[in-house]
């Protein structure tokens, strides 16, 4: 059994497209791009939501992996592209949870809601004078 399995893998080895794809190179960021896929879609959510503890460690650990990815020998593209994106999806975060906690995000949201709210009142009452006026 074990000279099958050395066999099957020599010839995976042996070619340079079933090699890569069958070693860490792939499967490490390929298996890493949950992260910022999560991030992107999380930019369609609240920004109530947004932890900014974890977003600028997520920036952080971004940021160091995607020099890591271009040091190692050899160079990672694909792991360097998987942090890029996930650098600017956290970044994103980062700023909506920014805007939202300390520039006014918040409240731009209420003012925005309680102007709905009196619109929304205001075309109502007026319907309600075209009935009466009706009568």
């Amino acid at each position: 059994m074990a000279a099958f399995v050395k066999a099957i893998n020599a010839k995976i080895r042996s070619n340079p497209t079933l090699s890569y794809f069958c070693s860490t190179h792939f499967w490490g960021p390929a298996s890493n791009f949950g992260i910022p896929i999560a991030a992107v879609m999380d930019t369609q959510k609240s920004p109530e939501l947004i932890s900014g503890q974890m977003t600028g460690a997520l920036i952080v650990y971004a940021g160091t992996f995607m020099r890591y990815a271009l040091a190692v020998t050899p160079k990672n593209y694909l792991l360097f592209a998987c942090h890029t994106v996930n650098f600017g999806a956290q970044s994103v975060q980062g700023y909506r949870y920014l805007d939202w906690h300390y520039w006014g995000g918040r409240e731009k949201v209420g003012a925005h809601s309680a102007v709905e709210t009196a619109k929304a009142k205001a075309i109502e009452a007026t319907d309600k004078l075209k009935e009466i006026t009706k009568k």
